[in-house]
Formats: structure tokens, C-alpha cells, sequence
């Protein structure tokens, strides 16, 4: 045997040298894939091999505060789509081309997605039951029995379609909330997917004999509103009839909240929309240009229609304000209410070299008590008052009514007031403050403020949602209510409510008065911007004045009809006729039974299961109007039945209001 030479010695070293190493390499390798790698890659294997489908949750139903009425709710649909690796190639075409033809889509968007190198392709959402049968009768009768399929979906449905629109919101395709309601419980309201998932091979094959795996959707939680279902329908009629009668350009909305339990009765912005319908605007003018209208344009109009003004707009409230300031003063002891010439209106009050005048300016109120001055809604008592209760001490009592921050009332795109910072308030500053100028709050604000003086003097948070039901177990789960402190004292509240009296049953607003009801009130009217000329006009009232159950504030936004647009005249009037609706439904004692004979209350009849045809000739024999909720041209009245009627039979309503059918 030949020694081995030491080249052939070196070779053989670098040789076992590299094998070492490609061998650590490979190990190294290995490691990483097994240790590092692994999960991804195990991850990835399985969306490789799994076909899985996502089953959506049915949203919780959204009720009335009375539980009796369904404001939303989500039925049955269906979502089909396919598989495209599953589908025979001699097939694609003519599956594609079923599928357009049943739900009338574009066949060469449809073949398209069935062509695709993909594991799946939605093809339609939210389809009804008959459309899914269609397709299922069709794919049995072709023989199809892979690469179709038809899922169980839900889709959202308003019963009421324009009711408390702007507050309830609705949902997107994916059934995500979108806006109001909708959006700021959708965490709640959601509930969590399920899902069909199938492991197949490369070529679509399933592997294993397990078949569908079927994970089942959790529904969503439903939800209480405070909103009462007939108050929010007395509400929007009047509100709607306010607008339209006194040419209101900028529409309205009107807010009715419990004082005690800061709930919100009815919540309206007139003009309303179609929940159903949300990306149909509601101005007859924009939708007969609407396709010619830019992207960015349309959005813009569409995000006005949805836009919650109750909540999301600031306004200068106008002489409502002047309860704060009144309280504000009471309050401190700076004043009484009934002090007999303790004030004298000349038509105007200099402050710091500027002179402010009274809107009777031309013929001054002259000797007033602070209830005159409330009662004639004069400026200079106010702007008086507001000099001596000084900067410091009036934003101290602003900040207590909660007009310096947000109420925290559970809905999206809540606004907050406008103020000049406290330390830049001056005395002309102030006193344009303390008669109601050149700030700006939101309704919700102020209804809170009045809310709180209309309690004995607490703060309560504005409340949207009562209760939540869990979809599991049915429990319900009170929402607190939520008191943030004392602004005034049970007797300056007691002061400043019997001057609210007094506004109503001789001041400016009397045409808020309801026979043989106790009710308070202040009347409103300001510019809407500076140098618009467009004026806002508002009436703030509270009933009935002895025990509080109701406060109510209109908010009108550029009347321009006949009547003009002082709050008094206007707005006023709007707050008695919805006042001599809701009192008595909510069954409140009259407490002037000797006032003039109050309006005819007739019991309402029970039209259930008629016509509607027979429904509203029966209603309107007892005098009622009636209103049709979904109206549509193709409705046929004589064979339609009555499911649900707004009041519901036995209710005492005054002669004269409105009964809505659906």
C-alpha cells in the first residue's frame, strides 16, 4: 500500500472540512425552519390547505325603551361565493354565467373571479332566502356539488326606516356599524364571526374524511335605548311639520330628556333619511343630478344627511341662556326673584365704553323684578348681573353646568361649546356672555344645563342606552345613571322654575301653554354666524313645573316663512302641541284643572290585523291622523295587514294626533 502523499492529504482534509460544514449548514438550516420558522410556516401550510369561509354574527336588535318596539334588527341572508380550484374548468363559464343571470351581476366580472387562481372568491352578499334556493335547486339539477357555496348571512333591517335615523345610525356590507348607535356599540352589538372550513390538497381535494368543520357564530348582545318609540314619533311630526311650515332652510331637531334619569325620550333632526336606504340623500334637487355629481361632492352631501345636529353642531343658544345666568345669581345671593323695581331697563347698558342694547330697545321694559326681566326676556338685567357675579365666579357656575366640556352622551362626533378662554374674558366679553352672544354651545349641552335646574340642581349625564341583553343567557344589565354633582341648590331651582312659569303663562312664551298643565319655559332667537342673516330660533320647556318629568328644547335653524323667527312665536308654540301630547301619555296630573277645558282625549282603537285601507278609515272617524310607515306607490292598502300601531289601542290621545302604521 502507497503512503498517501500530502497533497492528497490536504484534499482530503479541505474535502471532510466542507462536508462538516454544509453538514452544520443543513443542521443550522433545520433548526431555524423547525424552531424559529415553524410556526409561520405551519401557519401558512394550513391557509394552504384550509378553505375556510367566515360565517357572520347576527347583530344584536336594538329596542325601544319600552322593550315593545324593534328599532333594528338583523334577519336572515345569505352570501354565496366560490372555490374557484373546485370548479371543473368545462364548468367555469356556465357557473359564471348562472350567476349572473340569478342575481343580476356582470357575467365578465363574475367568470373573472371564477377563473381565478384563488382558494375563494365572494360572489354576493346579503341575498334572500328565494335567490339562494334558486341557486341551490340549480346546482342540484347540474350535478355541482363542489365549488358553490351558499352560506347563511344576516342583514340589518330598520322597521321604521326614517325614525330616530340620525341617532341609530346603520351598518356598512360587512355588517361593522357605521354610524350613531350602530357605531358606538359595535363592539357590543357585533358579536364574533363563525366559520366552515374544508382542508383540501393542491389540486382542491379534500383530504381526511373529517369533511366541513363548523364553528358557530356567537350573536350580538341587543341593546335598550332610552328613547321612547311614541314620544320620538310625536317629536318628529312636529318637528318635521315646524320645518316645512316655517320654511326652516337648515332644518332642526328637537331633544326630550328625563331631568331625573338624564334619558333622552326622543332625539329628531328633521330632515331625516331612510336607514335602510343610507347612501340615497334625502334632497330631492341633489338626487335628480346625482350621477353628475363628484365623488368628494356626494360624500360631503351624504355626511351632512347623517349628521346628528342635536349633538354635533354649536349654536348660539339665544335668551334660553338666561336660565343659567338667573341660576348663576340666584344662586350667589346677588339677587331675588320677585324684588319689586329692583331693576330698570332705559333700552340699553354701556359697559366699558360699549353700549348694548336691549332687543325692545325702542320702547324700554323700564321698572322690572328678576322674574319681569326673565318673563320680558330683557338684556340689560342680565348683562348686569353677569357684571357682578364677575369672570371667575361665571365661569366657575359655566364649568358646574357642564357647558365648558362635553356631556359624554354615548354617540359619535359629540362637539364642544365655543368660549373665549377665561383669562381673555373682559367686561364687554362677559356681558355679550350673560344675555346669550358670541359663544356657541350644542343642544345637548344646554338641554343638559336646563335638565339640571329642572332636578332640584343636579348634573346628570345625557343617557341614550338604558340596558344591554346578553344573547347567551337573555340577562339584562342596567346602564348607572351617572350624576356628575350639584350646580344649585333644591330652592334657587325651585326660584328659577317658577320663574319659568311665568315666562310660559304671561311672558313670551305663552304659546307654549297646555290647558290644565303646569309648564315652565324660556324662548330663544339669535344670529346664526355673524352678518348671515340667518337666525336660529329655540323654545326650552320643562313639565310640569311642580315635580318635572320632561324637558323638552326645539332648535329651528333659519326660519324663513310668514310667522319670522322669534322664538316666541315660532318655537313656542311647537313645545305646547308636543307637550299636550306626551303628557298625557306618559300620564302626568294636570295641575291647572281650572284653566280652560282641555282638547278632547279620545281612546285609540284597535286596528290590528285590518287593512290598511279599513285601518285608516277607522282612525280617522275618531279623529286621528294617520301615517303609513314604508309608504311606497306599489303598496297595495286594500290587501296589506296592520302588524304594529304607534300609539298602541287603549292609549288616551288628544283629537287630532298622529297614529302610524306599519
Amino acid at each position: 500500500m502507497e503512503p498517501i502523499n500530502l497533497k492528497n492529504k490536504k484534499k482530503i482534509r479541505n474535502a471532510l472540512f466542507i462536508g462538516f460544514l454544509i453538514f452544520v449548514l443543513l443542521l443550522g438550516r433545520i433548526g431555524y425552519l423547525q424552531f424559529i420558522k415553524g410556526e409561520e410556516l405551519q401557519t401558512l401550510a394550513y391557509e394552504q390547505q384550509v378553505q375556510k369561509r367566515t360565517i357572520n354574527a347576527k347583530r344584536g336588535t336594538i329596542y325601544d325603551a319600552t322593550g315593545k318596539y324593534i328599532l333594528a334588527v338583523s334577519s336572515t341572508a345569505y352570501t354565496v361565493s366560490v372555490n374557484p380550484t373546485n370548479i371543473a374548468s368545462a364548468q367555469k363559464e356556465t357557473v359564471a354565467r348562472k350567476l349572473s343571470e340569478i342575481f343580476a351581476l356582470d357575467f365578465d366580472s363574475v367568470l373573472k373571479k371564477v377563473e381565478k387562481n384563488s382558494s375563494i372568491e365572494t360572489i354576493v352578499r346579503k341575498i334572500e332566502k328565494d335567490k339562494a334556493d334558486e341557486l341551490r335547486l340549480w346546482l342540484i339539477e347540474n350535478n355541482i356539488t363542489t365549488g358553490v357555496n351558499i352560506d347563511e348571512d344576516s342583514k340589518r333591517y330598520y322597521p321604521y326606516s326614517n325614525l330616530a335615523s340620525q341617532v341609530i345610525g346603520f351598518c356598512g356590507s360587512d355588517n361593522q356599524g357605521l354610524d350613531g348607535i350602530e357605531a358606538k356599540y359595535d363592539t357590543i352589538l357585533a358579536g364574533s364571526a363563525g366559520s366552515i372550513a374544508r382542508a383540501t390538497d393542491a389540486t382542491g381535494e379534500e383530504i381526511g374524511t373529517e369533511g366541513e368543520i363548523y364553528t358557530a357564530p356567537i350573536d350580538g348582545d341587543s341593546i335598550v335605548l332610552s328613547i321612547d318609540m311614541t314620544i320620538q314619533s310625536i317629536v318628529e311630526k312636529y318637528l318635521e311639520e315646524a320645518c316645512i311650515d316655517n320654511q326652516c332652510t337648515d332644518g332642526g331637531n328637537i331633544i326630550a330628556m328625563n331631568p331625573k334619569t338624564g334619558d333622552i325620550l326622543a332625539m329628531a333632526t328633521y330632515p331625516s333619511y331612510n336607514l335602510n336606504e343610507p347612501y340615497t340623500i334625502n334632497n330631492e334637487e341633489l338626487l335628480a343630478n346625482w350621477d353628475n355629481i363628484e365623488t368628494s361632492e356626494k360624500s360631503k352631501n351624504l355626511q351632512a344627511m347623517w349628521r346628528n345636529k342635536a349633538i354635533s353642531d354649536t349654536y348660539e343658544p339665544g335668551s334660553v341662556f338666561k336660565l343659567i345666568t338667573a341660576s348663576s345669581a340666584l344662586e350667589e345671593g346677588i339677587t331675588d326673584t320677585d324684588n319689586e323695581g329692583e331693576f330698570s331697563c332705559t333700552g340699553s347698558i354701556t359697559i366699558a365704553g360699549s353700549r348694548i342694547r336691549c332687543w325692545r330697545y325702542y320702547r324700554p321694559h323700564g321698572s322690572e323684578s328678576l322674574r319681569q326681566a326673565l318673563m320680558n326676556s330683557c338684556n340689560p338685567v342680565f348683562i348686569g348681573l353677569g357684571q357682578k357675579l364677575g369672570v371667575e365666579t361665571y365661569f366657575n357656575y359655566l364649568n358646574k353646568f357642564g357647558l365648558l366640556s362635553k356631556t359624554g352622551i354615548m354617540l359619535p362626533g359629540e362637539a364642544n361649546s365655543i368660549f373665549i378662554a377665561q383669562d381673555k374674558c373682559g367686561p364687554v366679553e362677559l356681558a355679550t356672555i350673560s344675555f346669550r352672544q358670541r359663544f356657541e354651545i350644542t343642544p345637548i349641552q344646554l338641554i343638559t344645563a336646563v335638565s339640571s335646574i329642572a332636578n332640584g340642581g343636579n348634573l346628570i349625564t345625557p343617557r341614550i342606552v338604558k340596558a344591554t341583553i346578553d344573547s347567551e343567557t337573555g340577562e339584562t344589565t342596567e346602564l348607572p345613571i351617572e350624576n356628575k354633582g350639584t350646580v344649585i341648590s333644591k330652592e334657587t331651582s325651585e326660584k328659577v322654575l317658577s320663574m319659568m312659569e311665568s315666562v310660559v303663562s304671561e311672558g313670551t312664551g305663552k304659546n307654549a301653554k297646555v290647558a290644565g298643565y303646569r309648564i315652565g319655559g324660556k324662548t330663544g332667537t339669535s344670529e346664526d354666524g355673524v352678518n348671515t342673516g340667518k337666525y336660529v330660533t329655540s323654545f326650552c320647556g320643562v313639565a310640569p313645573i311642580d315635580d318635572p318629568e320632561v324637558v323638552l328644547l326645539i332648535t329651528l335653524y333659519n326660519p324663513t316663512g310668514e310667522g319670522g323667527h322669534q322664538g316666541g312665536g315660532v318655537a313656542a308654540p311647537i313645545g305646547g302641541q308636543i307637550f299636550s301630547e306626551i303628557l298625557p301619555y306618559l300620564e302626568v296630573n294636570q295641575g291647572n284643572t281650572d284653566e280652560v277645558e282641555t282638547k278632547e282625549k279620545v281612546s285609540v282603537p284597535d286596528v290590528m290585523g285590518k287593512t290598511l285601507t279599513e285601518a285608516t278609515k277607522i282612525l280617522k272617524e275618531q279623529g286621528f291622523e294617520v301615517k303609513i310607515n314604508n309608504e311606497t306607490e306599489d303598496l297595495n292598502k286594500d290587501e296589506t295587514l296592520v302588524k304594529e300601531q304607534i300609539p298602541t289601542s287603549g292609549i288616551e290621545a288628544t283629537a287630532g294626533s298622529c297614529v302610524y302604521l306599519n
